[in-house]
C-alpha cells in the first residue's frame, strides 16, 4: 500500500507515497473520502487562510490486476459517501490489482456540511469561470480521471428519496435519487479504448451492482435501481458532471447514490455494497478489517481516531472524545503543527480555540495553553502494572491496575485530575483508575487520562494513560518503537 501526494484542504504539508506507473491494465477509480490504515498519520500545520486539499491513496497488491479508484466527497452534505471512501482507506486490504481512493475532495464544504461553499463542484467539469476557488481541484482530479491507466471511476453520492421508474409517491419516483446506481449511457461509445472491459455494457454493469446489493438489503423498501440521465441527449446538467467529462475521455463511470433518509452507518453499508459488487466485477481482490454491518460500520469510522501536535509530544485521543479539552498545551510562537490518522479529521482554527473535526462532525474544541518546548527529553520512565517501561511522549500506555512515573531530576511531572496534597512533582507515586475525578479525563468515560512533563517551565511532553477495559498493548505509540502497538505517526 502507498500514499499519494495530496494536500489535505487547509492544512497539509505532508505525503508519503509514490507516483504510481502502472502497466496498461483495467483501473477503477472510486472518489471517495478515505485513506488506507490507520497507522499512517497526515501531517499538517494551521495557516489562518490556507485551503484544505484533497489527498489521494493508493492501495496496491503488487499482484496484477485491475486498478480501482474511489472518489468521494464531491459534495460536502452528503456523508455516506465520503465515510464509505475513508473505510475504503483505512480498513481495506486489496489483495489483487489497485484501487485509489480520493475521499475529501471537497474537503472544505465536508468540514462546512455545504453541497459546495462555492457553488456545486459536480457542476464544474464541462467549463469553469475564471478565477473559480476550486479551479486547481478541477484541474487535478481531471487530470486523474484522464490517466491512461484508470479504466472506471465511481462517484458516491448521498441522494433524496428513493428513485424509482414510475411514481408512487412523492418520495419514490423517477425524480429522487437515493438508492441508485447513476449511468449516463447505456454503452461506451465506439471511440473508447476501453470499449473491451466488463464496464464497456454501462447498463449491464450498473444492473449487475443492483442486483448484488439487492441480495443483501436490511429491508424490502431500500431496494436499488439503475438510474439512466441519458446525458447526451439534452441533459444539460448532468452535462456539467465529473462521471459525464469521465465518459467523454473514455472513461467508465458510475455514480453510485445512498438514500439521505437513512443514518450516515446504514448509507455507508449501501456504498460499500456497491463498492465490493465493483471491484468484483472488475477481478480485483479484497478484504476489510470490520463486519460489513451497521454497527460494524459506525465502530470502524471511530475507532483509535486520533490527533498528535507539536512535533509528536501532545497526542488528543480522539475517539469518544469530551466536547471541550482545556489547557491543551501548545507552543508558544509558533504556527499550529499536527498531525491525524484518518483523512477525514482536521484541526481548524477559530478565535482562541481549535475544532476537531471528523468530516462534517466536530468532535472537540481544544482550548490551548502555550508554552516554550523543551526538547531534551523524548519520553518517561514508567512502571505499569508492575512492568518497568521506556514511553516516548505522544504515545497511549495501557494500565490493568496502576501506573508509577518515575523520578526525572530537574523535572515536574503533572498527572491531570490526580492531586495527591503538597506535592508539586506526582513522579515516584503508584496512581490507580480510583485516584483520578473523572472530569479531567479526556473522554467521557473517564477512562483516559493526561500525563505531562515540565521542565522549569517549558514543557517537555505528553502521553496518556488508558484505564479501558480490554484495551490491550499501546494503541499509539510514538517513531516505532513498540512493534506491538497497532498504529504510528508517519511524516
Amino acid at each position: 500500500m502507498n500514499w499519494g501526494c495530496g494536500l489535505n484542504p487547509g492544512m497539509l504539508k505532508w505525503v508519503r507515497g509514490d507516483t504510481c506507473s502502472m502497466k496498461k491494465r483495467l483501473t477503477i477509480i472510486v472518489f471517495a473520502v478515505a485513506g488506507f490504515v490507520l497507522h499512517l498519520f497526515f501531517i499538517h500545520t494551521v495557516y489562518a487562510a490556507a485551503p484544505l486539499k484533497f489527498s489521494v491513496h493508493h492501495l496496491d497488491s503488487h499482484a496484477p490486476g485491475a486498478t480501482v479508484l474511489v472518489v468521494g466527497g464531491i459534495q460536502g452534505d452528503e456523508p455516506g459517501g465520503f465515510n464509505a471512501a475513508a473505510l475504503m482507506a483505512t480498513h481495506y486490504k486489496i489483495l489483487s490489482g489497485r484501487v485509489i481512493v480520493v475521499p475529501n475532495l471537497n474537503f472544505p464544504s465536508i468540514v462546512k456540511r455545504s453541497r459546495g461553499i462555492h457553488g456545486d463542484m459536480n457542476r464544474k467539469f464541462d467549463t469553469l469561470g475564471p478565477g473559480d476557488p476550486e479551479s486547481e481541484t478541477i484541474v487535478r482530479i481531471k487530470s486523474m480521471i484522464q490517466d491512461p491507466d484508470v479504466d472506471v471511476i465511481l462517484n458516491l453520492h448521498d441522494g433524496s428519496g428513493f428513485y424509482a421508474a414510475t411514481h408512487v409517491n412523492r418520495l419514490r419516483n423517477p425524480g429522487r435519487w437515493g438508492q441508485s446506481i447513476i449511468i449516463d449511457q447505456e454503452i461506451m461509445g465506439p471511440g473508447s479504448t476501453k470499449n473491451t472491459t466488463p464496464f464497456s455494457n454501462l447498463a449491464r454493469a450498473a444492473a449487475t451492482c443492483a442486483k448484488d446489493i439487492n441480495q443483501q438489503l436490511l429491508e424490502p423498501i431500500h431496494r436499488f435501481h439503475v438510474k439512466n440521465t441519458h446525458t447526451a441527449s439534452g441533459n444539460k446538467e448532468m452535462a456539467k458532471t465529473l462521471t459525464f467529462f469521465a465518459l467523454k475521455h473514455q472513461k467508465a463511470a458510475f455514480g453510485i447514490e445512498a438514500s439521505k433518509s437513512f443514518p450516515t452507518s446504514r448509507r455507508v453499508y449501501y456504498h460499500l455494497l456497491a463498492i465490493e459488487s465493483f471491484l468484483t466485477q472488475a477481478g480485483v481482490g479484497f478484504e476489510r478489517s470490520f463486519p460489513l454491518t451497521e454497527a460494524g460500520i459506525r465502530k470502524a469510522m471511530d475507532q483509535d481516531i486520533a490527533l498528535s501536535l507539536g512535533n509528536k509530544r501532545v497526542l488528543v485521543f480522539a475517539e469518544n472524545v469530551r466536547k471541550r479539552l482545556n489547557y491543551i498545551p501548545m507552543e508558544k510562537g509558533r504556527d499550529i503543527q499536527f498531525a491525524v490518522n484518518h483523512p477525514l479529521m482536521t484541526l481548524v482554527p477559530q478565535g482562541d480555540y481549535f475544532s476537531l473535526f471528523h468530516g462534517n462532525r466536530q468532535l472537540t474544541r481544544l482550548w490551548p495553553q502555550y508554552f516554550e518546548y523543551a526538547r531534551g527529553l523524548e519520553g518517561i520512565q514508567m512502571v505499569v502494572d508492575g512492568e518497568e517501561q521506556s514511553i516516548f511522549f505522544g504515545s497511549v500506555v495501557s494500565v490493568k491496575d496502576r501506573f508509577l512515573v518515575k523520578h526525572i531530576p530537574d523535572h515536574r511531572v503533572n498527572i491531570i485530575g490526580f492531586s495527591r496534597q503538597k506535592a508539586s512533582n506526582e513522579s515516584g507515586f503508584v496512581v490507580r483508575r480510583k485516584n483520578f475525578a473523572k472530569r479531567f479525563s479526556m473522554d467521557r468515560a473517564g477512562r483516559i487520562f493526561r500525563v505531562e512533563v515540565y521542565e522549569s517551565g517549558k514543557f517537555n511532553g505528553m502521553i496518556l494513560v488508558d484505564f479501558r477495559p480490554g484495551n490491550g498493548a499501546v494503541k499509539l505509540v510514538n517513531r516505532g518503537n513498540n512493534p506491538g502497538g497497532k498504529k504510528q505517526f508517519y511524516q
